[in-house]
């Protein structure tokens, strides 16, 4: 039994599909997602899917791209919309310079706030970064030495670096259908040195559909693909790679129960 760790079920991709897109992940073998908030002005509606769903939970979080046009997000604002049993992580939150669709001090302003309602909450904080691993460190870092939180770095395509720090943090370390991709050598060659019991899997979807899905809706059934294919780099069979990543998640998402997860 897998866990998607990381979709966006309430995006307008999955439409009246929603159903559907569950039940197939259920078939597939996925026993438990977590739908990511991206603006907290939007949360009813991610809030609402996970209600929807036994085996479906959220996060409340502002996405770096969206740091300046939501309403500056405080700490105490997360704390509160966080007490909703439903809601199991902070985030997603970070820094991306590859786009810059928020100036980078808005961003660096919006992921220390989340930081300190992760640390409040003891929420893993669900962190996104592109293009921005020197200055993601740096906050991590600063952040850890006033106090240690959860966290993870989600769709993981960053070098062998930043991963090292995560896992001296305590972090850990998501991947996503770019794993599977042709030209992700270096993403291979790093997850193989992360150690196993600092790993999980996610779709990010409706994006980066996993090979041989390429091309299409992303969706979490096809977390399987890349399940296959981190079991491939790192020397396990699929079954002991799921019973890990999947005890991985209920540790770092602890206040996920263990019986919500869909069993065979």
């Amino acid at each position: 039994m897998l866990v998607d760790s990381h979709c966006h079920l309430d995006f307008p991709d999955f439409g009246p599909e929603v159903d559907e897109v569950v039940a197939r992940a259920h078939g597939a073998g996925v026993g438990l997602m977590v739908t990511i908030s991206t603006k907290v002005s939007e949360f009813d509606k991610v809030r609402a899917v996970a209600e929807r769903f036994p085996h479906v939970f959220c996060s409340v979080g502002i996405h770096p791209h969206e740091a300046e046009s939501e309403p500056e997000i405080d700490t105490a604002k997360l704390v509160e919309l966080a007490k909703h049993p439903k809601v199991v992580g902070i985030g997603e939150t970070g820094l991306d310079y590859y786009y810059e669709h928020a100036p980078r001090e808005a961003q660096q302003r919006n992921f220390r706030a989340h930081i300190a309602a992760a640390r409040e909450t003891g929420l893993p904080l669900i962190v996104h970064t592109r293009d921005a691993d020197e200055d993601t460190a740096r906050i991590l870092g600063e952040e850890m030495g006033k106090g240690a939180f959860p966290g993870l770095l989600h769709c993981f395509s960053s070098g062998p670096q930043l991963a090292e720090k995560a896992v001296e943090l305590g972090l850990y370390i998501s991947l996503s259908g770019i794993l599977t991709f042709k030209n992700a050598v270096e993403l291979r060659e790093t997850a193989a040195k992360v150690p196993m019991e600092r790993l999980l899997v996610e779709t990010d979807a409706p994006y980066l559909a996993p090979v041989p899905k390429r091309g299409k809706r992303n969706e979490p059934s096809f977390v399987v693909h890349t399940a296959v294919k981190l079991a491939e780099v790192k020397g396990v069979p699929v079954e002991q790679l799921a019973e890990t990543t999947t005890a991985n998640f209920l540790r770092l998402f602890s206040r996920v129960p263990p019986e919500a997860v869909l069993r065979p």
